[in-house]
């Protein structure tokens, strides 16, 4: 009884001084002040991303780097360009890594989502690959031509196919153009309009087709097939993408860090060959 009094005295002393400490205005921070601001270091970094090249960046350059910092990253591959977006929206996982500025964008647009870019981290050079045509001066009247039927990626392919001179747009610079918007068709062109990355399968039922770069990879496609590549100085940069708010994250900012290192740039542009161009 008297161990219980004695324990019980000690406690409302404690509880005194801590009162008069917070009325006297104490500097001394709380000992979780620095968790709760997420100051602390280490932990997973879940990241969706497609499988090939940014699956393989993050996985073979970025995680050894972010592992010296005390964090785990973890890559879910997706081969669609919408459940990245949506799982990321919704918390699912921390980030994604498979698209550019205008897809994300129009995403937004169309899905109320609060998706911002973080880090712009490589091009990949669309291009027009040959199918049963081996090149773009034997194209017969009327060829097929396989091209993504997403927004974006369909409008970038059309802008390709006019600056090779097969189309012309009403507006040439529509980042969002279909068909639909083509004025002069010199060679009656018909559209195969497919899942971006369903391209690469039906290239050998159409006369050419135009293929993201990632897919591209994934389906080993041989560089001598392209027929006419997007310039480097393309606008579309892939980007690592957050949900609104989460940018200044202390787990999203080591990520940006470690992607941005030398030995990352120097991973993209020797494994890929110009297939894949580091912009940073």
């Amino acid at each position: 009884m008297k161990n219980v009094l004695k324990i019980t005295t000690l406690a409302a002393v404690a509880g005194v001084l801590a009162f008069v400490l917070a009325a006297c205005g104490g500097n001394a921070a709380p000992a979780s002040s620095a968790a709760s601001s997420g100051a602390a270091e280490g932990g997973k970094i879940v990241v969706a991303a497609t499988p090939a090249p940014h699956a393989d960046i993050l996985r073979d350059a970025v995680a050894p780097i972010l592992a010296e910092k005390g964090y785990e990253l973890e890559v879910q591959e997706f081969t669609d360009y919408v459940l990245p977006n949506t799982a990321t929206e919704e918390g699912e996982v921390d980030a994604n890594f498979f698209q550019h500025d205008p897809y994300l964008n129009n995403f937004n647009e169309e899905q109320g989502t609060h998706l911002v870019s973080v880090l712009g981290v490589h091009v990949e050079p669309m291009s027009v690959y040959a199918g049963k045509t081996t090149s773009l001066e034997d194209l017969p009247n009327g060829a097929h031509v396989a091209v993504p039927n997403d927004a974006t990626n369909e409008g970038r392919a059309l802008l390709l196919l006019q600056t090779a001179g097969l189309i012309t747009l009403s507006d040439p610079e529509n980042l969002e153009a279909t068909p639909k918007d083509i004025k002069d068709n010199p060679k009656n062109l018909q559209f195969v309009e497919v899942e971006a990355a369903t391209v690469p399968t039906v290239l050998p039922d159409v006369d050419i087709a135009v293929i993201n770069g990632n897919y591209a990879i994934s389906a080993n496609l041989d560089s001598s097939l392209a027929l006419f590549t997007e310039g480097a100085e393309s606008p579309y940069v892939n980007v690592i993408v957050v949900k609104e708010g989460n940018e200044n994250n202390p787990a999203i900012q080591a990520l940006v860090e470690a992607t941005l290192s030398d030995s990352v740039r120097e991973y993209i542009n020797s494994k890929y060959n110009g297939e894949v161009v580091a912009v940073f």
